[in-house]
């Protein structure tokens, strides 16, 4: 198989991570879980991480990280890693979503809007987050990490744009 392929499927798993939260919360089976992650919690005066940030969101996104890269295992051998692939997309997808939860704890103590665009903190967000939590078991070399910025942070801003276009989103970007 082509590196940058692998490369991409390596970090694939993140990236359906970061997608998880907004689909789970169209799931009226997941409704109690809508729990904010920071339960309310402030900070001078503005909300942690805000509403949006959910332990729904966080639990799924942190599944489907774990199952994905277990699926993605079984149909391409070694594109994941040499850790259990439960464990290493479960980390991609925590990862994921706690790089975007910390950058949403910046975006309120800055008194930018839930939903704002912020950009490039937007795009990369769930890639840093991602790549720091599976560097607990996995070498990530730097060929892989720029592959994965240029491929994740473009996937980004399609994905958001189609969102938009279907309804999604609020913002294109």
């Amino acid at each position: 198989m082509n590196d940058y392929i692998a490369a991409i499927l390596f970090f694939l798993p993140a990236g359906l991570a970061n997608m998880a939260p907004v689909f789970a919360s169209r799931l009226p089976l997941l409704d109690q879980w809508n729990t904010p992650i920071d339960f309310g919690l402030k900070l001078r005066g503005r909300p942690l991480f805000g509403a949006n940030k959910t332990w729904r969101g966080l639990i799924m996104g942190t599944v489907v990280g774990a199952l994905s890269a277990v699926v993605i295992g079984m149909i391409v051998p070694n594109a994941v890693g040499p850790a259990p692939l439960y464990i290493i997309g479960g980390l991609l997808g925590f990862g994921a979503l706690a790089g975007d939860a910390l950058e949403s704890m910046v975006k309120r103590q800055l008194n930018i809007n839930p939903g704002s665009s912020w950009f490039p903190f937007d795009q990369i967000d769930y890639i840093i987050g991602g790549l720091l939590a599976v560097s607990l078991v996995v070498s990530v070399p730097l060929w892989v990490i720029v592959t994965i910025f240029v491929v994740y942070f473009g996937l980004h801003l399609a994905i958001s744009y189609i969102g938009y276009k279907i309804g999604y989103k609020k913002q294109p970007i």
